[in-house]
């Protein structure tokens, strides 16, 4: 993506993996033409708390939702940590 520091030479204008909130989240959607949404956490699946409805789930890919209220969070290939997991918005929804 472009300005990531990838080299894959994207054109998007989806942000970068040091993004914050719906613009991380768009950035890991479309990171490497999609190839990295639904891959699994190397460093193994990261427990955390959504951060729209408060309920506990596992982020086990870069990109996931919340079991409960469907929310949508992401978290940076290169430093997936609970801490840097980030949040769309309660009414985001995924591209098509």
């Amino acid at each position: 993506m472009s300005g990531c520091g990838c080299g894959c030479g994207s054109n998007s204008n989806s942000g970068g993996p040091f993004s914050k909130g719906k613009e991380l989240v768009e950035f890991v959607f479309h990171a490497h033409g999609g190839t990295v949404r639904d891959q699994e956490i190397q460093q193994g699946p990261i427990e955390t708390v959504c951060q729209g409805c408060k309920a506990s789930f596992v982020l086990e890919t870069y990109l996931g939702k919340c079991p409960e209220c469907g929310g949508v969070h992401a978290v940076a290939p290169m430093c997936p940590t609970a801490e840097k997991i980030q949040f769309a918005g309660l009414d985001y929804t995924l591209p098509a």
